[in-house]
């Protein structure tokens, strides 16, 4: 969804991107990025130069990036936490271990671990675990009493503590609404709501800012990872285009940007430029060789699906376009199953922010199958289908509400900012998939759930208004990414890497390597 304004201060307006910045190439290349007050520049490696087209940047050295981590870490008694439940007490920890009365195993509920664990592995399990099995062995605590660590040991704890950049909710206090609850931004990103979060975290979890650009949110949808390129392909929400071409969508465009990464922090970047006008381009997702992009359509265009191939000069191919010779609103996310067909959300977005018609379907969710042509409707009753994604096994379905936010930017909390999970079933006779036993899976706390995505662990991750929050298969939060400004979409790439996109800021996070996203699973 591509809304101006959608997250608070990142909304784009007519001072942020002037018509030249959009016509040559050469300025977009980026401007500064800064990591406190040190702006750094990213040394890269120049693509090809006889495989570049006009408009290309000339290298990732021509835009500001930063591979630092974020300093993030704060002094750990700033942090108050209680020691019930089995939380720690930062503010009082280094006194009560110096002297010893903090034991490993002080009563009944209250096991205090120093690598950073406080619940046993049964107790993970009976509640539905979402920790990777790989891990298991080495996250696993025994229920038997332990020794009181030597001085050395403590110091080395402490030290360990003070210098991961986690730390935990105390879901009690959260409950009675006391001041230890979180309400702003943290010092540090990674909130742990339950211990199945530490090992889908990893050991060193880190949160880098890769790309700030100032000009405009060019960081906001899609985020199709393609492997055999290493290239990122992300959709900009909407920027002022007065172009004769722009004129059937209010003067509004979209670009689609694409990241070629030779390592981490080395890449390039540059504009997708089709052969054919993609209009105002949104969700996307893996498919075959290529990738399918949600064109919202404009007041002239139709909205539907485009095939594009993933490799210059980036050729584009209509799929489909309307339902039975209906004009589909305005498609906004899309996820490929594995037996080829399509599956689309297609919410009114386009038409409330004036580049689109009036509706003529209601609000619905699709199941298209190219091969035959075949166009469903598998969902309906939403206020605001947006985003989707299937569980590893492809068994669920699940699907956000973002009624909470209108395309006016008109903004309501006692509407829906909702993932509802569905089951798939086949009919025995025809083999036909339905969506049954509809059902609310969570709620979002903070914004609304935009861009959804399972990993190999059945963990579900959705882009909300302060980051990436994470709930295991059961629908219990088990833990938050917290990103400044929020996060529309995000993107699994390789062994626990994930990008986030917050309008201005493409950000970087490294997980476990065992963290991987349930539909590439690299």
């Amino acid at each position: 969804m591509e809304l101006e304004g959608r997250l608070e201060g990142s909304g784009c307006h007519p001072g942020d991107t002037t018509e030249d910045t959009l016509k040559e190439d050469a300025a977009w290349s980026g401007i500064g990025s800064k990591a406190g007050d040190t702006e750094q520049r990213l040394d890269s490696r120049p693509p090809d130069q006889d495989s570049r087209t006009a408009g290309q940047l000339q290298s990732a050295s021509d835009i500001s990036s930063t591979g630092a981590e974020m300093p993030y870490l704060a002094d750990l008694a700033g942090c108050n936490r209680r020691q019930s439940d089995g939380h720690l007490d930062p503010m009082s920890l280094n006194a009560a271990t110096a002297s010893g009365s903090i034991r490993p195993n002080d009563g009944e509920g209250h096991k205090v671990s120093f690598s950073g664990s406080s619940k046993s592995t049964k107790s993970i399990k009976e509640r539905g675990s979402s920790q990777p099995p790989s891990q298991s062995a080495t996250s696993s605590r025994s229920s038997s009493p332990l020794t009181t660590p030597s001085a050395t040991q403590r110091s080395n704890a402490i030290e360990r503590l003070q210098t991961r950049n986690w730390q935990r909710v105390d879901r009690q206090s959260e409950a009675l609404w006391q001041e230890t609850v979180p309400t702003e931004a943290q010092p540090r990103p990674f909130l742990i709501y339950h211990d199945s979060f530490i090992p889908l975290l990893g050991t060193t979890p880190t949160l880098q800012l890769l790309i700030e650009d100032d000009r405009a949110p060019y960081f906001h949808e899609a985020g199709v990872f393609h492997p055999k390129t290493n290239t990122l392909f992300i959709t900009s929400n909407q920027i002022p285009d007065h172009s004769p071409d722009a004129v059937s969508t209010r003067n509004k465009t979209i670009i689609i940007t694409r990241i070629e990464f030779f390592s981490p922090t080395d890449f390039s970047r540059d504009k997708v430029r089709c052969p054919e006008r993609n209009y105002m381009a949104n969700g996307g997702t893996n498919y075959r060789d290529g990738l399918i992009i949600c064109a919202q359509g404009s007041l002239n265009e139709p909205a539907g699906l485009i095939y594009m191939e993933a490799k210059r000069p980036h050729r584009t191919y209509t799929l489909i376009n309307n339902y039975h010779s209906r004009p589909f609103n305005s498609p906004n996310d899309v996820v490929a199953h594995s037996d080829g067909s399509i599956w689309f959300t297609d919410p009114m977005y386009g038409y409330e922010q004036g580049f689109r018609p009036k509706p003529q379907l209601p609000q619905h969710v699709y199941r298209f199958v190219p091969s035959t042509g075949d166009i469903r409707v598998v969902a309906d009753g939403f206020g605001r289908p947006n985003g989707i994604c299937f569980s590893p096994d492809e068994q669920t379905v699940y699907i956000t509400d973002t009624d909470a936010i209108h395309g006016d930017g008109s903004k309501d909390g006692t509407r829906a900012a909702t993932i509802y999970a569905f089951s798939v079933f086949c009919d025995p006779v025809t083999g036909s998939p339905f969506l049954v036993n509809r059902r609310v899976f969570a709620h979002a706390d903070t914004g609304f759930p935009d861009g959804i995505k399972c990993d190999v662990h059945g963990n579900v991750y959705a882009g909300c208004g302060d980051g990436i929050n994470v709930w295991n298969g059961g629908g219990m939060l088990v833990g938050k990414i917290l990103i400044d400004g929020g996060v529309a979409n995000f993107c699994f790439g390789r062994g626990g890497e994930m990008w986030c996109f917050g309008e201005k800021k493409l950000w970087r996070v490294q997980l476990a390597e065992g963290t991987k996203g349930a539909l590439l699973k690299i």
